[in-house]
């Protein structure tokens, strides 16, 4: 990371800054705040050998760390910079709003250190689909010529970016619900809330709560707030922002758009808002075979990129190249193999119902492999809308007694084999037991619907898994 000279940030010789957290976003705002002659003291709940090593590089740099110990308030404190998990509730933080300290994270910190010449900011959040969009918008923007990064919960850290010597024309910016929570002088040139479903309610307390922190990327917006016309919560957001004069609503559809909206006519992404004589024109953009893969979210993620970047001023043709350019990232409903007819495709990103349904509903017939920790999810709705697309259903993990209680109450028809096991080889024999439901012509999804960690450590692992199984099978030519 480079650094600034501490005169340019003035303010900031001596203040006694604490972060909550290592990781991530905890050690590069410590490195930050202390080049800036902040006195920086780190705290963090966890005390294991991994903390003690970081600790250890960072005490050797003058940097305080307090390890096992996340809930007291240092002496002293006048701000806390905060890494985004860390729940509003937690006493140290409670500590802070009794004493009048201010609590910022990672995002709000990055926007505050901005030179007077930074970069604006396109940011993106929603509930799924915020990486591809945010990265199928910077291929977009480079293929208009601008220097740009994928930022944010993605790639390039923020801070890297805001304090590097790199100079950049825009960022693509992709937000969590967590990192909005405590950004609250955030200042985007223009957003977009792809989609809102329940998820982290734990964290942030109710879904109206959850919404609220989605929203907070729209206030300020200068030229637009993008929604998703199919999810109106997304577009009562932005008639609550309060955003700069002359900022507007951009709508994208995968139907025919209206005025101010992109979307879809004749297999043609089209733009409506960013035209002359936006009543009566319509500008070609791309065609759907330029997105890749061209399921129906992916359009839509394609269309959010496409506002967001019109809204900067690109050129249609740079929208096209752009997301011709653009792969997609591992186990976001990728190829794997088509095997004697069957097409096997690795969407283990699908963690949650709400990107399961997206993921369902581009395939007929499905085998469909699920399974997990359930995080507290319920999966009726999830059945009841894809039944009629399934031919069979493999399920797997510790949670999947609640997958095949909704089959039975909404799908009894559809085979199901319940693999009551954990071991390596469970992806394999569910690779099998799917291959052995499967028709020429079916895809073999896995879309799990819940988290990995009960028998991966990550969704790549578990989509790694999958493929490994799949070409497995089709090396044995056992289909």
């Amino acid at each position: 990371m480079g650094s600034r000279k501490v005169s340019d940030q003035p303010d900031w010789q001596g203040k006694h800054v604490t972060v909550a957290g290592l990781g991530v976003s905890g050690i590069p705002a410590a490195r930050a705040l202390h080049g800036l002659g902040a006195v920086v003291t780190v705290v963090n709940d966890g005390d294991d050998e991994r903390s003690r090593a970081q600790a250890a590089e960072l005490e050797a740099a003058g940097i305080t760390v307090r390890l096992g110990d996340g809930a007291t308030l240092p002496a002293g404190t006048e701000l806390i910079v905060t890494a985004p998990g860390w729940q509003p509730d937690k006493p140290l933080f409670q500590a802070a709003q009794a004493a009048g300290v201010e609590i910022w994270g990672d995002v709000e910190l990055a926007w505050r250190l901005r030179g007077p010449d930074a970069a604006p900011w396109l940011a993106v959040t929603g509930t799924n689909g915020k990486t591809t969009t945010v990265r199928m918008l910077a291929s977009i923007l480079e293929a208009a010529g601008l220097r740009t990064a994928a930022v944010g919960n993605i790639g390039v850290s923020l801070l890297d970016a805001v304090l590097g010597e790199e100079k950049y024309d825009v960022l693509a910016v992709e937000l969590s619900s967590y990192q909005l929570h405590w950004a609250p002088s955030l200042r985007a040139h223009s957003a977009a809330v792809l989609n809102l479903a329940p998820d982290h309610l734990d964290w942030h307390g109710s879904m109206d709560a959850y919404a609220a922190d989605k929203g907070r990327v729209y206030e300020g917006n200068q030229v637009a707030c993008v929604y998703n016309v199919a999810d109106p919560v997304t577009e009562e957001l932005v008639i609550e922002a309060d955003v700069e004069e002359g900022c507007r609503a951009i709508g994208f559809t995968l139907g025919t758009p209206g005025p101010s909206q992109l979307g879809v006519v004749d297999d043609i992404l089209v733009d409506r808002a960013f035209v002359e004589n936006r009543q009566k024109n319509a500008q070609e953009l791309a065609q759907i075979s330029d997105v890749r893969p061209p399921a129906p979210h992916n359009i839509a993620n394609a269309l959010a990129a496409a506002a967001l970047a019109r809204a900067f001023g690109v050129e249609p043709q740079a929208v096209r190249d752009g997301l011709r350019a653009f792969r997609p990232d591992p186990h976001r409903i990728e190829l794997v193999e088509e095997i004697q007819g069957v097409v096997y495709i690795d969407d283990s990103k699908a963690t949650n119902t709400h990107a399961t349904e997206a993921s369902l509903a581009s395939y007929d017939p499905i085998v469909w492999i699920a399974g997990g920790l359930a995080k507290g999810a319920t999966f009726d709705e999830l059945v009841q809308k894809s039944a009629k697309r399934l031919r069979g259903v493999v399920l797997i993990g510790r949670d999947r007694a609640l997958i095949r209680e909704a089959l039975t109450r909404h799908a009894p028809e559809v085979p199901v084999v319940d693999l009551d096991r954990t071991d390596t080889g469970a992806m394999s024999a569910a690779v099998q037991e799917a291959a052995a439901l499967a028709e020429p012509g079916d895809t073999v999804l896995l879309a799990p619907a819940c988290a990995s960690m009960d028998m991966f450590a990550n969704y790549n692992k578990r989509g790694e898994a999958f493929a490994d199984a799949v070409r497995a099978l089709a090396a044995t030519g056992d289909a």
